[in-house]
C-alpha cells in the first residue's frame, strides 16, 4: 500500500489565516493517523506579493499550535529543498518534458495585446478566454509556423509557456470529501504553466512538487477545487498517477454568509490568526489568539471541529485522540460558520481542566498583577474561586480587581437595589460585630453574618447585597465570605467605612 504523505503549502505573502491552520491542521491528523508523514512545503513563487517575516510567522504559528512537520525548510528532509524558489533547477527539467508533449505551447502574446483583446471582446458583449477556440487567433506556437516561433526564440522574444486544455473531454474527478463529479474541458481555459521570467505559477509547480515529493494525498481549500481538473490534466500529461484529492469547505462569517476574512475579525473584535500579525507596509497589527489568552490545546480542538464531527459528537478532543478518531471522509460538505463565543467556551473550558498551581504560574505574568506583591498561597485562594468564572487567565485579574484594591465607585443600578435609607446604619453595626470576630475564616465568617442579620430581624439580602456592594463596587463575584477571607479583616472594615462615607 502506497505510504501516506501530505503537504501544508503556504505562500509567505502574509498571515496564516485561521482557514491555512485549519488546513494544516486535517493534514498532520490525517497522516498521523495513518502513520504517514507531514511536509510543510514553502510556495514562494509570487514573489510580486511576498512578504518579508510572512514565512519565519508561518512555521512559528504551526509550532505555537502543535502542528509539527516531518519535513519543512528549517528540517530539511529528503525532498529538499522545500521552498519552491529554490527548486528552479527542477522546475526547468520538467518544463522541457512537458514541452515535448501535445499538452503544452510557447505563447508570445504581450500583456496589451491580451489587454486590448479583452476589449473588444467586452465591447461586443463577450467574456475573453484565452482557449481552443481563441488560440488560433493569437501568437503562439499552435496557430505560428515553426520558422516564425524559431525567429522569435533567437530573438529572444519573451513567452510564456501555457497548458493545452484538450477540446471536448469529459473528465470523471473523484473527491474524498466531495465525492464524483464531471467537468468538461470546453468549459477551461489554457492556464499559464510558466511565466515570462522562467518561475512557474502556482499549477506547475504545485503538481512537479507533489510528485517529486511523492504527496499520497491533497488537502486544501474549496478555492482550488476549479483547479482540480488542470493538475489531474498535468499529471495526465507527465505520464504520472495522480494523489488522491480532498477540498475543504469555507469557514464562513459569524452570521453564516460569506467567508471568513481578517477584516471580520477587525470588525467584531475577534482573531482569525493564530499569533499576533505585524503588517511590514502598513504596520498595522492584526490580533491572535496567543497574545488574545488562548490556549493552543483549546484553539486546535475549536479548529478541528469547523467541518468535522469526532464520535459521540464529544467537543473536548485532545490532539492524541483528534489523531486516532479523524477520518477524510466524515469531513462535512457544507460550509463551517465560525462562533466566536465557542471559541471562548473551548478556551473557559481548557482552563478549567488545568490545576489550580498550573493557573497560577500563568496568573503570575499577567502585567500588573505582581505590582500588589501577592503571595502564592493568597493568589491560589484566588484561582480557586475565579477559575471556573473565567475565560482567560487574564480574566481572573481583570474581573478579580476587588481582591487586589477597592473599589472606586459603585454601580449605579446596584446602589439603588442593595442601599436605602438603613443601610449604611445596618453596615455600620456589622462592621463592629465583625471587627470583634477572631476568625475570618469563610465558614466562621457566613455563620457570624447569619446570626448578625437574625439579631437585626434582618433577611441576608439585606445584609450580603450592601456588603457585597461595598468590597467589590457591583452585584457580582464569589461568595462575599469568601472575598473577606482573601482581602483580610483590616481591608473589609476599611471598606465598609468607605462605602458608608460615600454613599
Amino acid at each position: 500500500m502506497k505510504k501516506v504523505r501530505v503537504r501544508f503549502a503556504p505562500s509567505p505573502t502574509g498571515a496564516l489565516h485561521l482557514g491555512g491552520v485549519r488546513t494544516a491542521l486535517y493534514d498532520y491528523l490525517f497522516a498521523k493517523n495513518k502513520g504517514g508523514e507531514f511536509v510543510l512545503r514553502i510556495e514562494d513563487t509570487d514573489t510580486a506579493r511576498y512578504v518579508e517575516g510572512a514565512e519565519n510567522y508561518i512555521m512559528q504559528s504551526l509550532a505555537w499550535c502543535g502542528i509539527v512537520p516531518d519535513e519543512s525548510p528549517a528540517i530539511g528532509g529528503p525532498y529538499a529543498p522545500y521552498r519552491q524558489s529554490e527548486r528552479r533547477a527542477i522546475y526547468d527539467r520538467y518544463k522541457d518534458q512537458i514541452l515535448e508533449t501535445d499538452y503544452a505551447y510557447l505563447a508570445f502574446d504581450t500583456p496589451e495585446e491580451l489587454d486590448n483583446i479583452r476589449k473588444e471582446f467586452e465591447a461586443r458583449g463577450e467574456v475573453f478566454s484565452y482557449n481552443y477556440q481563441t488560440r488560433q487567433q493569437l501568437r503562439n506556437s499552435i496557430s505560428l509556423p515553426h520558422e516564425e516561433v524559431q525567429q522569435l526564440l533567437n530573438d529572444q522574444v519573451p513567452y510564456v509557456v501555457r497548458f493545452k486544455m484538450p477540446v471536448d473531454r469529459v473528465l470523471h474527478l473523484q473527491d474524498i470529501i466531495r465525492g464524483n463529479f464531471t467537468v468538461n474541458t470546453n468549459t477551461l481555459d489554457d492556464k499559464v504553466l510558466i511565466k515570462n521570467d522562467g518561475m512557474p505559477t502556482y499549477h506547475f509547480a504545485n503538481v512537479v512538487d507533489d510528485y517529486e515529493m511523492k504527496i499520497s494525498h491533497v488537502i486544501r481549500g474549496e478555492e482550488w477545487l476549479p483547479s482540480m481538473p488542470l493538475h489531474v490534466l498535468l499529471y495526465e500529461a507527465m505520464g504520472w498517477e495522480a494523489p488522491e484529492f480532498a477540498h475543504l469547505s469555507l469557514i464562513l462569517k459569524p452570521e453564516g454568509k460569506g467567508k471568513l476574512s481578517k477584516r471580520d475579525g477587525a470588525k467584531f473584535g475577534f482573531p482569525v490568526f493564530p499569533m499576533d500579525f505585524k503588517d511590514p507596509e502598513s504596520d498595522e497589527v492584526w490580533k491572535g489568539y496567543k497574545e488574545s489568552g488562548y490556549f493552543p490545546e483549546a484553539f486546535i480542538n475549536m479548529t478541528a471541529l469547523l467541518g468535522w464531527t469526532p464520535a459521540n459528537d464529544k467537543e473536548l478532543v485532545s490532539m492524541d485522540e483528534m489523531i486516532a478518531e479523524f477520518d477524510l471522509h466524515k469531513v462535512h460538505k457544507a460550509g463551517a460558520r465560525f462562533d466566536p463565543q465557542k471559541a471562548k467556551w473551548f478556551n473557559h473550558e481548557y482552563l478549567k481542566l488545568k490545576s489550580d498551581e498550573e493557573v497560577l504560574t500563568l496568573l503570575k505574568e499577567v502585567d500588573g498583577i505582581k505590582s500588589f506583591g501577592f503571595s502564592d498561597e493568597k493568589l491560589l485562594k484566588i484561582v480557586s474561586l475565579m477559575k471556573e468564572r473565567a475565560s482567560f487567565v487574564a480574566d481572573i485579574y481583570n474581573d478579580g480587581q476587588f481582591f487586589f484594591q477597592a473599589p472606586t465607585s459603585y454601580d449605579e443600578k446596584a446602589l439603588k437595589k442593595a442601599w436605602n435609607d438603613t443601610t449604611s446604619s445596618t453596615l455600620a453595626n456589622l462592621s463592629a460585630k465583625l471587627s470583634t470576630t477572631e476568625s475570618f475564616e469563610p465558614e466562621v465568617l457566613k455563620e457570624t453574618i447569619h446570626h448578625f442579620a437574625e439579631e437585626q430581624s434582618l433577611g441576608m439580602g439585606k445584609v450580603m447585597m450592601p456588603l457585597r456592594l461595598a468590597l467589590v463596587g457591583e452585584l457580582k463575584g464569589p461568595d462575599v465570605p469568601d472575598i473577606m477571607n482573601i482581602i483580610g479583616k483590616e481591608e473589609t472594615l476599611a471598606r465598609i467605612e468607605k462605602a458608608i462615607r460615600l454613599n
